[in-house]
C-alpha cells in the first residue's frame, strides 16, 4: 500500500513529519509538495491516525494500491459549479435580484444530498424570473474564476492526450465560454431560456441532474471508444456521485462530506492539479 501527501506551499517539514508516522520501505518525492510513501504496513487504526494528523496540518492523504499513472486514462469529466469554478453561478446571477441568501441555502442543500437536485433548480431558476439577461454576462466577467490549480491541471492532461469534459448542472451560458477559453472538448449543461432580452424562470429541455451526468460520461466513453474505468471524474456534490462511481479515478475536490466519503481521492487543501502527483 502506498499513501501519497501533499499541501500547499512551504509544507515540506509537514510533509516530513506525517510521512514517519506510516514507517515506509520508501519515500518518493514527487515535488516540494508531495510525497509518495511506498510500502506502508496498512491498518484501519494507523489509517485513521495518518487522516487526523494530515487534516490538522492542512495536508492531503490519499491511500493508493499500487502507482498510478495518467496514461492509463483517456478522458477527465469535471463538474463545473465549486469544482472547476469557484462559484455557484445561480447563486451569483440570484444576488442580481437581491436573492441570493434564499438561492444559496437551496444550493447547498441540495449539493449535501438533502433536496431532490431537479426540483431544487427548478425553485432556484424560477426566481430569476425577469431578471436582464446582461447578468449572466456580468456574473461571467465579475466574479466567475477557475479553481486552484485548473489550469495546470488541465494544461497537463491535454498534455498528456486526454480529453476534457465539463459536465454541470450549470448553465450553457457558462460551459460554452469555458469550453472555448480552456480549449474543452465536450460539454453539456442546462439551457436558461431567455425572452425579450429577459430570464423566464425556466430551463429549456430536460435538466442536468445526477442521472443525466453519468449518462453523459457514458455517451462521450462510447464516442471515444474507452469505458469509463478510463476516465477520471471530479466533482463537489450529491449530484456527482452517480457519474462519480462509475469512474476508473473519482475525485472529490473540496467537496461535501457525503462525496469525500464515496470518492476514491478526496482533495480538501491542494487545487485540482493534485490529480498529478497520484498519477506520476
Amino acid at each position: 500500500m502506498n499513501l501519497v501527501l501533499q499541501g500547499l506551499d512551504d509544507c515540506k517539514a509537514r510533509l516530513e513529519r506525517i510521512a514517519a508516522l506510516t514507517a515506509p520501505t520508501n519515500m518518493t518525492w514527487l515535488s516540494e509538495r508531495a510525497v509518495r510513501c511506498e510500502g506502508i504496513t496498512f491498518s484501519p487504526a494507523l489509517r485513521q491516525t495518518i487522516e487526523v494528523a494530515a487534516h490538522a496540518a492542512q495536508l492531503d492523504a490519499t491511500y493508493m494500491v499500487g502507482i498510478r499513472h495518467l496514461n492509463e486514462f483517456k478522458l477527465v469529466a469535471m463538474d463545473m459549479d465549486s469544482t472547476f469554478i469557484t462559484i455557484e453561478c445561480i447563486d451569483e446571477i440570484a444576488d442580481m435580484q437581491g436573492l441570493k441568501p434564499q438561492v444559496a441555502a437551496i444550493t447547498e442543500a441540495a449539493m449535501r444530498g438533502e433536496l431532490d437536485f431537479s426540483a431544487s433548480l427548478t425553485r432556484r431558476v424560477a426566481l430569476l424570473e425577469g431578471l436582464d439577461a446582461s447578468a449572466l454576462e456580468r456574473v461571467y466577467e465579475e466574479r466567475l474564476r477557475l479553481s486552484p490549480g485548473a489550469e495546470d491541471m488541465l494544461k497537463a492532461v491535454q498534455a498528456a492526450g486526454l480529453k476534457t469534459l465539463l459536465v454541470s448542472g450549470g448553465f450553457t451560458f457558462f460551459t460554452s465560454r469555458l469550453k472555448a477559453r480552456m480549449g474543452l472538448d465536450y460539454t453539456h449543461a442546462n439551457e436558461l431560456e431567455i425572452v425579450d432580452g429577459k430570464l423566464t424562470g425556466k430551463v429549456i429541455g430536460g435538466i442536468v441532474d445526477a442521472d443525466e451526468k453519468q449518462r453523459t460520461v457514458e455517451r462521450v466513453c462510447a464516442e471515444l471508444g474507452i469505458t469509463p474505468a478510463q476516465a477520471i471524474v471530479m466533482g463537489d456534490g450529491a449530484n456527482d456521485l452517480k457519474m462519480m462511481g462509475i469512474a476508473g479515478l473519482s475525485v472529490a475536490f473540496r467537496a461535501k462530506p457525503v462525496v469525500r466519503e464515496q470518492a476514491s481521492v478526496a482533495l480538501n487543501f491542494v487545487g485540482l492539479d493534485g490529480i498529478l502527483p497520484l498519477l506520476a
